[in-house]
């Protein structure tokens, strides 16, 4: 090989090894800048150990992985750990965060520090509250209608006496109560507004305020509602979640009422799996399913296509329910991919 043949060709090689090498070098950078342009979106909850909660996370993560984005998922079950959570998905580049507060009154706050780090809100479950009381309205909301959630409630309350052949005069209504919470406020009174629609003697429906929203907080204000109300020999039991009426089914066990005498009805069917697991029947009859994981994916969908393509949701958002029972629940829940 002549001198200039080997030179060309040393020259050949190094020419080659450095396209090659600016190649590879590009590939890594394009795939650098589309790891680093991947859009992050935060979902925060107030109780992430509930059933309920964890569904909306799961719906959460199924619109990330169809449409490619990431969820940081956050239980935040205070006002300070709230403000911090925001803080930390700023901090890890998050464009926006959907939220079920732990207290609707931290509406304000969780507005201005959200604006102050550029973040988007979607509010779900529990719409935000100002400072004048009423809702905020211009921060995207999704929810159940809880109305007409309670409504379907009281409804099959009053159709399975029905069938049962329930006398009136021998029948009363214990309906668990959380007022402090609008939409808890909403279920409730939509209940018995159903049941005296439906023709249930107005003065035969109790209230039973409870002081936390979880079934020993139910369980309490049952047993003082029964210690009160003697002689009654059927319940209607009710309140606005699932929690609520399996405290108060175990109230009425407690107090001595067979499961044939206690028709009790939930709401959000996630919570109340174990008990229509069980071999023989109990006092709860069934649920309002409300689909956690489908609110999950819609209210996660709805941001992303609010950060990628400047799609602003609705303001408000509303989803419905069904009747789960012994007899269709596995049915039901496998189709959503809760079981």
């Amino acid at each position: 090989m002549t001198p200039f043949r080997f030179l060309a060709s040393v020259l050949g090689c190094s020419l080659a090894l450095g396209f090659a090498a600016c190649s590879k070098s590009s590939d890594s950078s394009s795939a650098a800048s589309s790891s680093e342009k991947k859009i992050k979106l935060g979902f925060l909850v107030k109780q992430p150990e509930e059933p309920w909660f964890q569904y909306e996370w799961k719906g959460a993560d199924k619109a990330g992985a169809q449409y490619g984005f990431e969820v940081i998922k956050i239980g935040v079950p205070d006002g300070e750990k709230t403000l911090a959570a925001i803080d930390s998905l700023a901090a890890n580049g998050a464009q926006g965060f959907v939220i079920c507060t732990p207290d609707v009154r931290l509406g304000p706050a969780i507005v201005a520090k959200a604006k102050a780090a550029n973040l988007k809100v979607v509010t779900v479950d529990d719409r935000f509250v100002g400072a004048d009381g009423k809702f905020i309205t211009e921060v995207p909301y999704l929810g159940m209608s809880a109305t007409k959630v309670g409504e379907m409630s009281g409804r099959t309350l009053a159709e399975e006496m029905k069938r049962r052949g329930w006398n009136p005069a021998e029948t009363a209504a214990c309906i668990v109560t959380f007022e402090e919470l609008d939409t808890a406020r909403q279920r409730t009174d939509g209940i018995i507004s159903a049941l005296t629609a439906a023709g249930f003697p107005a003065d035969r429906i109790f209230k039973a305020p409870q002081k936390t929203t979880d079934i020993p907080g139910s369980f309490d204000a049952t047993n003082a509602l029964l210690a009160q109300k003697t002689g009654i020999k059927n319940w209607l039991v009710a309140g606005m979640n699932d929690t609520a009426t399996l405290g108060a089914v175990r109230a009425t066990e407690g107090q001595g009422y067979a499961a044939a005498n206690v028709i009790g009805i939930g709401i959000n069917g996630t919570d109340c799996i174990d008990e229509l697991r069980k071999p023989s029947a109990t006092g709860f009859h069934g649920s309002i399913y409300v689909s956690a994981s489908s609110e999950g994916f819609l209210t996660a969908e709805m941001l992303y296509l609010w950060v990628k393509e400047g799609k602003t949701p609705p303001l408000e958002t509303w989803t419905t329910g069904r009747l789960i029972t012994r007899e269709n629940f596995e049915e039901v829940l496998k189709s959503e991919g809760v079981l």
